[in-house]
């Protein structure tokens, strides 16, 4: 005879947690805060290593045009690589379309001086308000 105890076949079950599911579940918040932290640091233009700063803050690049200065002296306009007078081309054009358009110099930390600042001239002479140089922050 059996004692009382519940424990044969039509008695109650322990609950039991379910692995596969929580896994499921932590890859995708896992995912989510990928995804999530990368649109924060979202840039127009070329990948280059940007200059660190202790006073910039972050821009957004929605509504700008960014303007990058390789370590090897080449510019892109966005993500396309230009020539200077394809630059300054595309810079009065810009100007005619949006008289109220921002400027973002993105230039890497090894690029020439000189060639930002010039970029940055340029924007300034062509008649734009709104001219800032990205960086990071340390």
């Amino acid at each position: 005879m059996h004692g009382g105890g519940g424990s044969g076949p039509g008695g109650t079950k322990r609950a039991r947690i379910e692995i596969i599911p929580l896994i499921d579940v932590i890859f995708f918040l896992l995912a989510t805060f990928v995804l999530f932290t990368l649109s924060l640091n979202k840039s127009n233009g070329v990948s280059v290593h940007l200059p660190v700063s202790d006073t910039g803050g972050p821009r957004d690049p929605a509504g700008t045009v960014t303007i990058s200065v390789t370590d090897e002296g080449t510019i892109a306009w966005n993500k396309d690589l230009v020539t200077l007078d394809d630059f300054l081309i595309r810079l009065q054009q810009y100007r005619r379309d949006e008289p109220d358009g921002r400027i973002l110099i993105n230039g890497d930390e090894r690029a020439f001086f000189a060639q930002a600042v010039y970029i940055f001239d340029q924007a300034r002479l062509a008649g734009f308000k709104q001219v800032f140089i990205e960086t990071r922050s340390k």
